[in-house]
């Protein structure tokens, strides 16, 4: 199970990565940012409600105020370089923190990977590498790109890492979730008020009404983020951390296909090895 709900957590966040970097586009990433989390909010403050998940309340959370402090500035970060560089790079760059971050703590907390799992690793991390290829040819990734993404991608990694240990059961991960959405609503307000404060605009060209037509994305884009850090926990904690790490690590290759399939993104040679390299060490790991 635990590598069906990380790969449906690559799914998730691959389409939730090809939806905020398009909306980016168009909209200020604050704005994206804050939006589709209020959304999510509301969304998950009415499932904790349904469920009683106030009764999971506990020393726990604090994982999970933690984690909503630091998602917003590293999706907001991953947003901006998304919007700056194509996204074909951009994302499977971001997934090496999700990788690193997360690996790290399995292997302190004392989790030993078989040899096929660790082949798999090898296997699928060196695919993530290569489906980035910022230095295989074609045009550069520009610098200010470049941080921007390796600041997002520490901080997805550590998401996932303080996710994983914020609930043990259904019911306290809506709470845990609800918490960690609040957080990043009142730290992502505190940003988009400062940036207003320094003359950065809130709103786009179309003011509000671009706002409610994006409504339906801007729900998409939250709810699917929510839904796959939802899958990573459940994944992370029925079986090991470093596997379902990875395979929830892949996401990259669905924001690049979604890229071909509605951009016309055309990916390179080595971005495709790539790819087709972190599907196998999918096999490897699921094997494993």
């Amino acid at each position: 199970m635990t590598a069906v709900f990380a790969l449906t957590t690559s799914f998730l966040w691959g389409l939730a990565d090809f939806g905020g970097g398009l909306l980016t586009r168009r909209i200020p990433a604050l704005t994206v940012v804050l939006v589709s989390q209020l959304l999510a909010v509301a969304a998950l403050g009415t499932i904790v409600v349904a469920t009683g998940g106030w009764t999971e309340a506990g020393p726990q959370l604090w994982y999970a105020a933690a984690a909503g402090v630091v998602g917003p500035a590293a999706m907001l970060a991953f947003y901006k370089a998304l919007a700056l560089g194509p996204m074909g790079v951009v994302s499977p760059l971001g997934a090496l923190g999700g990788v690193a971050v997360p690996l790290g703590v399995g292997l302190v907390l004392g989790e030993r990977p078989g040899i096929l799992q660790f082949a798999g690793i090898a296997v699928a991390v060196a695919g993530v590498v290569l489906a980035s290829g910022p230095s295989m040819g074609g045009a550069p990734v520009q610098r200010q790109t470049l941080l921007l993404t390796l600041v997002a991608a520490f901080g997805f990694g550590s998401v996932m890492a303080l996710i994983a240990e914020a609930s043990h059961n259904l019911t306290g991960l809506f709470l845990a979730l609800f918490v960690q959405r609040v957080c990043n609503v009142v730290v992502g307000a505190g940003t988009l008020f400062a940036s207003v404060r320094r003359g950065n605009p809130a709103l786009p060209e179309g003011g509000r009404a671009t706002i409610r037509a994006a409504l339906p994305a801007l729900a998409f884009v939250g709810l699917a983020d929510v839904a796959a850090n939802g899958t990573y926990s459940i994944a992370a904690n029925s079986g090991p951390v470093t596997v379902a790490a990875v395979l929830a690590s892949l996401y990259p290759v669905v924001t690049a296909l979604a890229a071909r399939g509605f951009l016309s993104e055309r990916l390179r040679s080595i971005q495709a090895a790539g790819a087709g390299l972190a599907l196998v060490g999918t096999v490897l790991l699921a094997a494993g």
